[in-house]
């Protein structure tokens, strides 16, 4: 295509991911299912071009901000605490996976041991992506979800490695066990001290510059300056780039400005949801390609492997996920006496959501045409299945998960975690604002002007009092609620008399611009406010009124 068509296309795909996604939210339908439609609909529109789907735009560019944008949001503490179910999820199950696919399409589609385990660690790995978009607007227990993100960030690194040994072994026609558990954990370890420096050396240099718009900057830079070097040497910078975010989650706190926090949060917000739609309508526009690639095969054996390769990678997640589960609590009396094991909803849930998404498709992709002189075996094939594995499990697991989980009754579970969270939040709320009115005494006491002293104390004492109102389950009143509602309101009144001025041509533009911007981070402060005073039944429904943040933390 030439430049002008290539931008009329960057145009038209930024219009229908803006219009899926608008028409998700309309539908009540989770958005990575409507974006993964609306991308294999127009790729089978006659006459328009195909859009191949590079593999290092997929591995290079799409990957490293979800990854790094997943490990800022994950709680360090969570994830230190359940670590043992992630491991086993990231790694062991992964790895299981990898080996159950091999054999079964080695014995009954009869593709050769190496290809098979490339295949095996193609789909092995469920995504990152697709399974917290959707549980982002359902109600379940923390440590389900901590155990998923956990899983979602580790499970690629491991994936990547063993699908670079499959690769390896279809070249040179050998492979050792023994070498390749050696490599795994020197390319680990080496990537988590990679990736610690990164965050580090990045955080410093950012309170060095102390100029927001270059923190935000450096911050975009971050996962990429993570990922590149580590997967262009061979490993796979999925574990460089995660170890960056979690650094970051645990220490920008104290290093990161507020001013740059506030910009943070929006940009981040922009570029994570625009770099999962776009994943998602690039990934259903491979599908007329992927069609094509058979079109001169029978379709008998690529679709007896596809369906092979369902069932197996859904199965075999339930039958890692149990023991696994289960059979440590069995074994160890310190783990007993530590923690109860759940019940079989949290594992049967943990099993269903085996989502596959773009890492699959990316590393299907990066498969060679040749082998030395002559076409890798099966090529077509590997991707026609890897295909039909994140269609499927996108569509059939994704589009039924709600549904599960209200059969499960985790959101009941979930709802009454969160009122527990919701209480002590409360309290934590009360007792800084019982240390500002500390602060003021003793500020009065060394001589601070007594107007703003008092001032300062009369708008504390109405916010304890309020918050006090709304943590109190023996009332029904919200005055937190009630107060931000009439303050929404004033704020339009005042916007209204602003712009009758401005339109008098009372107010300059620059002044009329400079009160807007106080208009809105007022209205953004009282929104946000109402979703945090809040009951944690109505959380959800009064946030999405406002500013939805994906993160407790600015990356």
């Amino acid at each position: 295509m030439e430049n002008p068509q290539n931008l009329a296309f960057v145009l038209a795909l930024a219009c229908l991911i803006a219009a899926a996604s608008v028409a998700a939210k309309r539908l009540q339908l989770a958005s990575p299912i409507v974006l993964l439609l609306a991308g294999a609909a127009v790729g089978f529109v006659p006459g328009l071009p195909r859009v191949p789907l590079d593999p290092d735009v997929a591995l290079m560019i799409l990957l490293p901000p979800i990854l790094y944008g997943s490990g800022v949001g994950m709680s360090w503490r969570g994830f230190r605490a359940n670590l043992r179910p992630i491991l086993l999820l990231a790694v062991g199950c992964v790895l299981f996976t990898t080996t159950a696919v091999a054999v079964v399409v080695h014995y009954a589609v009869g593709l050769p041991w190496a290809v098979a385990f490339v295949l095996g660690a193609i789909v092995s790995p469920p995504d990152a992506v697709a399974p917290m978009a959707m549980l982002r607007a359902l109600r379940l227990p923390r440590r389900l979800i901590l155990a998923l993100e956990g899983e979602s960030l580790v499970n690629d690194a491991t994936a990547l490695v063993t699908f670079s040994f499959a690769l390896a072994a279809v070249v040179s026609g050998s492979f050792s066990a023994a070498t390749a558990a050696l490599q795994f954990t020197a390319i680990a370890s080496s990537e988590i001290l990679f990736g610690l420096a990164i965050g580090w050396a990045t955080l410093w240099v950012r309170r060095l510059a102390d100029d927001p718009r270059a923190e935000v900057l450096l911050a975009l830079v971050t996962p990429f300056a993570a990922f590149w070097p580590p997967h262009l040497l061979g490993g796979s910078g999925v574990v460089a780039c995660v170890t960056a975010g979690l650094w970051v989650s645990w220490n920008g706190r104290h290093l990161i400005r507020p001013a740059t926090r506030l910009q943070g949060y929006f940009i981040w917000d922009l570029v994570t949801w625009g770099v999962e739609a776009l994943t998602f309508v690039l990934t259903g526009l491979q599908a007329h390609s992927v069609v094509e690639g058979l079109a001169g095969e029978g379709w008998q054996r690529p679709l007896m492997a596809a369906a092979l390769v369902c069932v197996t990678v859904i199965a075999v997640r339930f039958v890692w996920v149990f023991p696994a589960t289960y059979v440590p609590h069995m074994l160890s009396r310190a783990l007993r006496r530590r923690e109860q094991a759940p019940n079989w909803r949290s594992p049967f849930l943990l099993s269903f959501v085996g989502l596959r998404g773009v890492v699959s498709l990316a590393a299907a992709l990066s498969i060679p045409f040749m082998v030395g002189d002559r076409a890798f075996p099966d090529r077509d094939l590997i991707l026609f299945v890897t295909f039909c594995v994140i269609a499927f499990t996108l569509l059939g697991l994704g589009g039924t998960l709600p549904g599960v989980v209200r059969g499960l009754g985790l959101g009941r579970d979930g709802l009454a975690e969160a009122e527990d969270n919701k209480r002590a939040e409360l309290a934590a709320r009360l007792a800084g604002i019982d240390a500002v009115l500390a602060g003021l005494d003793r500020a009065a006491s060394e001589g601070a002007p007594k107007t703003s002293v008092a001032a300062l104390r009369r708008r504390h004492n109405d916010r304890r009092r309020h918050l006090g109102v709304s943590a109190d389950e023996r009332t029904d009143e919200d005055p937190v609620a009630d107060t931000s509602i009439l303050e929404l309101k004033l704020v339009d009144i005042e916007r209204e008399a602003i712009d009758g001025a401005y339109t008098e041509g009372r107010l300059t533009d620059e002044a009329r611009r400079r009160i807007e911007r106080e208009f809105d981070l007022e209205e953004a402060r009282i929104r946000h406010a109402a979703a945090s005073a809040a009951p944690a039944v109505d959380e959800l429904a009064v946030s999405d009124e406002g500013e939805k943040e994906t993160s407790t933390q600015s990356p």
